[in-house]
């Protein structure tokens, strides 16, 4: 029998991506959930899926019953995140809530909550294993730390919750065609320079990124589906990162990208410095999730897509 699958926040980059993975499928039934219904039409149509899945109000969330809910909402693009403050946190226990009062009410369903990298706290000069432990400067907390916090603080409340099943994904770094061209990320601001013709300005730090491959973080979400009674947290990663520099003579060798290191680049960094944003910690093995893309290919695959406008 197919899988009745709520998406919250289904115009989001992220969600989007998965979206157009479950259409390749006929196993899942999806009601998605946004705050624009013509954005997602919108969407939908543009995947040729129009027909094939139906939405939602948020106000009628409760109306139905689901195999799984995933929370896909959030802030994402660091501009914006930036100055967000207080909303980052009402935004995350909003709809966490909302979904934890469905799911003791429906307790066989299976919740699964994208969480953040950012749960470790905004240093990363080393990058996260088994062992880390968040640093947060409770005395000195500045903005740069209220990401992080509202996620951890999810992630404390779903663990509690033992007895219901919420799987939180911590999830470091995602590149895919659905991107938002115009949000503050490396990749888009690359892009973007490549399109345009512009000069991309870089520091000279050699920052680690991963970014998971679309298709092994939706292989992950389908072995979490297919996980009954757990209640338990996975970072997410791919089979490599990869460095800044890797990635911008990637791009200058195959698109011909044209970019300067500055020293005193203007570089957003809305969740703080992270030099290794990636983990070690290999945990979601024991889903048998075994990732078989790289960062790079990663953003090989999807990048040529974004720049034929393809989907």
């Amino acid at each position: 029998m197919r899988k009745k699958i709520a998406i919250l926040g289904a115009t989001g980059h992220i969600a989007k991506s998965l979206i157009y993975g479950f259409c390749l499928t006929d196993n899942y039934e999806l009601l998605l959930f946004a705050r624009s219904n013509d954005r997602l039409n919108e969407f939908l149509q543009r995947i040729h899926c129009n027909n094939r899945f139906s939405y939602r109000a948020f106000s009628e969330f409760e109306q139905e019953k689901y195999d799984v809910v995933i929370n896909c909402i959030g802030i994402g693009d660091p501009g914006k995140l930036k100055n967000a403050g207080i909303s980052i946190f009402r935004l995350t226990e909003t709809y966490d809530n909302m979904i934890l009062d469905y799911i003791e009410d429906q307790n066989d369903a299976l919740y699964i909550n994208f969480s953040s990298g950012a749960a470790y706290g905004t240093y990363f000069s080393i990058p996260a294993d088994e062992s880390s432990c968040a640093k947060i400067y409770i005395n000195n907390l500045a903005s740069t730390d209220y990401y992080g916090i509202a996620k951890l603080n999810a992630e404390a409340k779903h663990r509690s919750l033992n007895n219901l099943n919420i799987i939180d994904l911590r999830i470091f770094g995602y590149f895919s065609r659905f991107i938002d061209i115009g949000s503050q990320y490396l990749l888009s601001e690359a892009i973007s320079c490549i399109q345009d013709g512009k000069v991309l300005e870089t520091g000279p730090g050699n920052i680690i990124r991963d970014y998971v491959h679309p298709q092994d973080f939706m292989s992950l979400i389908e072995k979490c589906i297919n996980k009954r009674s757990i209640n338990d947290v996975f970072d997410v990663y791919s089979k490599k990162p990869v460095t800044k520099f890797e990635i911008l003579d990637y791009f200058t060798r195959q698109y011909g990208l044209r970019y300067i290191v500055k020293e005193n680049a203007n570089i957003s960094n809305a969740t703080g410095t992270k030099d290794n944003y990636y983990s070690n910690n290999k945990k979601a093995e024991k889903l048998c999730y075994f990732p078989r893309f790289t960062s790079l290919d990663s953003i090989i695959d999807e990048t040529k897509l974004i720049l034929s406008n393809t989907i």
